[in-house]
């Protein structure tokens, strides 16, 4: 069996920290797509509007999907994302299912068994994963000829658009809208179709419901162990203010605890409040964590009067990064919502020649690194 600790991706975590691409959904607004856009002649008769799925580009618009590829790629990105946040049957089936309670009902597991065994939607989810990981595996191959510096390509698998941990019903405490083996065979799905496409890496990501991630991460090892076939696992949170996962509020510590029994390639932090609120975070983290600490913040918080919609220009992502390195704290390190290529340019070049945190070095309990800028409240 092909194993994580083969992959040529350590080597560079162990020499220096590596650029990871940054955010798909705002660098595809700047193309001023339409409704029209993505629909195409295949999807132009859906009754629901698609422009949100920014994962139907993949199909619909290829050639835009690869242009953004190759710009993070020219900005200096080791690892690019598939365009799959999410490609499951369960979040596909918003952009294509019509919604129950619009007429009474409710969303329930009866509802999603159904959309478990749709041969639409399966079929669709498999095929954005497969072909979205195929343009990446093309561009990254690509560069990594042309510069004989080797690119990998990471599967992103999101946290879906349902929660296993809380309830909807304030009414009804213990009520689910989908049940754990529901989640585990849609994320099963998307891990075959990411892998025949090609990744290099599988990257759990955006977690803010922990029980989610847990379900992804079932499925992960249930197909490593089916097929014989095992590939580097990340896995990144987003927390809030508190440091807490967004929706079961495990603390990083815990969150750590309830992951590191995938023994993956990195854990670490993304999205979340931006970078200037996330420092003790990353911090505590990498003090618990003995593997590789990823982290790829929003570009601070929303803000509709900015160009990207976020607050944080490239210079300003390049500096928070840049004492993150400083700190010990990351290996692998890029941006998140409001973070185009031009983003990850400037910290790709703020991070060039800084050394990476030790792998398998946990700092001793109460060491503290102190940031060299000023963190806004």
């Amino acid at each position: 069996m092909t194993t994580a600790h083969e992959h040529p991706l350590q080597k560079i975590l162990e020499s220096r920290i590596a650029i990871i691409d940054g955010a798909m959904g705002t660098t595809i607004r700047t193309y001023g797509m339409t409704e029209a856009d993505i629909r195409g002649e295949r999807f132009k008769d859906s009754t629901k509007d698609l422009l949100n799925n920014g994962d139907l580009f993949s199909l619909t618009q290829p050639k835009m999907i690869g242009d953004i590829h190759r710009r993070f790629l020219e900005a200096g990105a080791d690892i690019i994302e598939t365009n799959t946040f999410g490609a499951t049957s369960i979040t596909q089936s918003e952009f294509f299912v019509d919604d129950p309670r619009e007429r009474g009902g409710r969303k329930d597991p009866a509802f999603y068994q159904k959309i478990i065994d749709d041969p639409f939607l399966n079929s669709l989810a498999w095929e954005i994963n497969e072909k979205s990981a195929r343009e990446c595996r093309e561009w990254a191959d690509h560069f990594g000829n042309a510069t004989g510096r080797q690119r990998f390509v990471a599967g992103a698998i999101g946290p879906l658009t349902v929660s296993l941990s809380n309830s909807p019903d304030a009414d009804d405490a213990g009520f689910r809208v989908v049940t754990f083996d529901q989640v585990k065979t849609a994320y099963i799905q998307q891990v075959r179709a990411l892998i025949a496409g090609g990744t290099d890496l599988l990257l759990v990501e955006t977690i803010f419901d922990s029980l989610n991630a847990k379900a992804a991460l079932v499925a992960i090892r249930e197909v490593f162990e089916q097929d014989g076939k095992e590939l580097p696992v990340m896995i990144s949170a987003a927390v809030g203010r508190g440091g807490e996962t967004l929706i079961s509020a495990q603390t990083t510590e815990a969150f750590w605890n309830a992951v590191q029994h995938m023994k993956p390639l990195s854990v670490g932090l993304n999205c979340s409040l931006g970078p200037d609120l996330m420092y003790p975070f990353l911090e505590e983290i990498s003090q618990k964590a003995d593997v590789a600490i990823s982290c790829y913040p929003n570009a601070g918080l929303p803000n509709p009067l900015s160009e990207t919609g976020f607050d944080l220009g490239p210079e300003d992502m390049a500096r928070y990064l840049g004492d993150f390195a400083r700190g010990g704290l990351i290996n692998i390190a890029g941006g998140c919502c409001g973070n185009t290529p031009e983003h990850i340019a400037a910290i790709a070049k703020a991070l060039d020649g800084q050394p990476p945190r030790r792998l398998g070095a946990i700092p001793p309990e109460g060491a503290s690194y102190e940031p060299q800028i000023e963190r806004r409240a």
